[in-house]
């Protein structure tokens, strides 16, 4: 750590044997803490907002003092993912975060596109403790690849060798890589190649996703609406082909697409999950609060973690009854629509 960061996280102390005994019987309160750790990204991928909406966009890294504040929640929670809306590791702070929550006594994980990582990273994430570290991706080979602008899939390849070799020199069975891959529809057929590209990698496991996010209107193709069903039935061929060949192999698989009519709950467990921007304001999940400068209508805030506890906004009343409510057929008006409660698992 820097010295400055060093002296405002030395306050902090990690959870003694009784709270870890307790634990062991009852689980912390919150299964995860999403954090925003910025909003910067080099990239320049096509489906995200970051690009599309480049004019509007708010660009900004998380600060030690914000994160700190977060300590009071950190302790009851049982996993931080440190991704937001940008690129983690760009972040000069990226570790001093993750070692933070690892004496908070969480699980740390974070998804990143790669471009960053070098040896000395590398060593440092085996060394952090953390447990999931995911690389995005769209496609399987540079050309599927080539949604993901100014990301070369050969940078992403060298970075997974780099955390591989870090990993079997300190033979640390503890840490996982996984795949974030984005299905787009027009290219499903890539996907046929990940159980090579995972064996080749040594990847864990590979979580596929569709658009639930639509950052223009012309990307709308890219997605799979509930009501093409023709569309998903195609994909979902293809997904569960992967799948099978994927856990023959050992490893993970999981893919969702959606189903006709909505769950009557929140596929993201907001109930039991809270997402904090770079900022330091806290919401129900990621996509609630897009860092644009502009108004959205359906950004969902109930407060700030500069301003009260962490703890103090979570039992608020009006983030009480989000919670209670999103969890049934008739959820807040901000959630009606939400691709995420059209998600079904499938390839399973």
């Amino acid at each position: 750590m820097t010295s400055d960061v060093e002296r405002l996280f030395a306050q902090f102390r990690a959870p003694g044997f009784l709270q870890e005994f307790r634990e062991m019987f009852q689980p912390r309160a919150l299964e995860c803490l999403q954090v925003e750790v910025t909003s910067c990204c080099t990239g320049k991928c096509t489906y995200c907002p970051h690009t599309t909406r480049a004019d509007v966009w708010k660009s900004r890294h998380m600060k030690p003092e914000t994160f700190a504040a977060l300590w009071p929640v950190m302790v009851k929670t049982g996993r931080v993912h440190l991704q937001g809306w940008g690129e983690p590791f760009l972040n000069p702070h990226f570790m001093d975060f993750a070692e933070l929550a690892r004496r908070a006594g969480c699980a740390v994980s974070t998804t990143t596109y790669g471009l960053g990582m070098t040896e000395d990273l590398a060593e440092r994430i085996v060394a952090s403790g953390m447990d999931i570290v995911a690389f995005s991706l769209v496609g399987t080979d540079e050309a599927s690849n080539g949604a993901r602008a100014a990301v070369p899939f050969s940078r992403v390849k060298e970075a997974v060798r780099l955390l591989q070799q870090a990993r079997r020199k300190r033979n640390a069975v503890h840490l996982e890589i996984h795949l974030a891959y984005l299905m787009l529809a027009s290219n499903v057929d890539a996907v046929r190649n990940l159980p090579q590209l995972m064996d080749e990698w040594g990847v864990h496991a590979a979580v596929i996703s569709t658009m639930d996010y639509i950052p223009s209107p012309d990307m709308a193709k890219e997605a799979f609406a509930p009501h093409e069903r023709e569309k998903i039935e195609a994909a979902r061929a293809v997904l569960e082909d992967v799948g099978a060949k994927v856990r023959a192999a050992g490893r993970d698989f999981y893919a969702s697409l959606p189903a006709p009519e909505p769950a009557p709950f929140c596929r993201e467990r907001a109930h039991k999950t809270l997402y904090v921007d770079a900022e330091g304001y806290i919401s129900p999940c990621v996509y609630l609060n897009v860092p644009l400068r502009e108004p959205q209508p359906n950004r969902t805030v109930f407060g700030n973690v500069l301003e009260e506890s962490p703890l103090a906004i979570w039992t608020k009343p009006g983030y009480a009854e989000f919670r209670a409510a999103v969890q049934t057929a008739d959820p807040p008006s901000a959630c009606v629509s939400c691709a995420k409660r059209f998600e079904a698992p499938c390839a399973q």
